[in-house]
């Protein structure tokens, strides 16, 4: 039943995909994609040693609208390896979709973004600093395989739903289970909006499925924004009371056209302590300069508490840098 559900969503995605693009399109158009994310960090005290130039990503890719409604994306993602001895760049494909809007609908097929997360990360606005708290303690993939759909019902309200397989854009489909998402945004004043999500990764062979529940506030205007979430991923890695939770608290401030202080408060926890040797307390606290349209450097300093007994706290210093077109 569930495949033909899936089935059916695809059908119906690609019916929309095909009439809009049989309408007669206005003059095309396309961008170039380049976003690049590098540092130098040092550490301080027992993390002396950890310092150096690094090249963290890189995204390369186009964006062609061809009138008001289709469009299609592809995206290379140019990253680091899992393995910390290994020093060579791995490539993937992070965007590979094609995407249809008419009206107040918006439909995606392909190797799209996520809708877990989105939202939160647009907010904080500091992705090459420091990733989005699910995506940076690894709650949830940012792309993925599948489709999705948004409708706005109102200036104040939307909901999404999405249908992908669960697996990220890392690692090829290889099981028959499939992640559903629904989502709804509201925004019942100028500057407030509120995000609610709930997800679930279905298991196979007698797995645990894998669920995933995000709440986000946040308010901004022309000088600050202020924002807080608050997650809950339960069976991590298909596995019974393997939960964790997790809240961020983050806000900027902009002092003139070329400079942002920000602050961002992370804490992560686990059922009973079963992820006690990675949960912890972050603090990062910074500026960040605008050199021109497509620079930005921004000197930052950040603190890691552990929760085990005995760890030792980590702190450092970078200088994130990023350009992007």
């Amino acid at each position: 039943m569930k495949r033909k559900l899936f089935l059916a969503a695809s059908l119906v995605a690609c019916t929309f995909l095909s009439v809009g693009a049989q309408t007669i399109p206005d003059e095309p158009k396309g961008k170039a994609i380049v976003q690049v994310f590098g540092n130098f960090h040092s550490g301080f005290g027992a993390e002396r040693n950890d310092r150096g130039f690094e090249l963290e990503r890189s995204y390369l890719g186009y964006e062609y609208s061809i009138g008001k409604s289709l469009s299609i994306k592809g995206v290379m993602d140019i990253g680091k390896s899992n393995n910390v001895t290994d020093y060579q760049r791995i490539a993937y494909i992070k965007n590979a979709l094609i995407t249809y809007r008419t009206g107040n609908l918006t439909l995606n097929g392909g190797l799209i973004s996520t809708t877990q997360f989105n939202m939160q990360e647009k907010f904080w606005g500091y992705r090459y600093v420091m990733k989005s708290f699910q995506d940076e303690y690894k709650f949830g993939s940012s792309a993925d395989l599948g489709v999705s759909a948004a409708y706005k019902f109102a200036d104040w309200i939307s909901a999404d739903v999405i249908v992908v397989n669960g697996e990220g854009y890392k690692k090829i489909q290889n099981q028959d289970g499939l992640l559903y998402g629904l989502g709804a945004t509201i925004a019942p004043l100028k500057g407030l909006s509120i995000r609610l999500y709930g997800g679930v990764n279905e298991g196979v062979d007698g797995e645990k499925n894998i669920y995933n529940f995000a709440s986000f506030l946040g308010y901004r205007n022309a000088r600050f924004s202020i924002a807080a979430e608050y997650n809950i991923m339960q069976n991590n890695g298909n596995k019974e009371n393997a939960d964790l939770y997790g809240f961020s608290l983050y806000s900027s401030v902009k002092l003139n056209k070329t400079l942002d202080l920000y602050a961002r408060y992370d804490e992560l926890s686990s059922k009973d302590d079963w992820n006690i040797d990675k949960d912890e307390k972050t603090v990062i606290a910074g500026a960040q300069i605008k050199l021109g349209k497509y620079v930005k450097v921004a000197p930052n300093f950040r603190v890691a508490l552990p929760a085990a007994d005995g760890a030792d706290n980590r702190y450092a210093g970078y200088i994130s840098c990023y350009f992007g077109l």
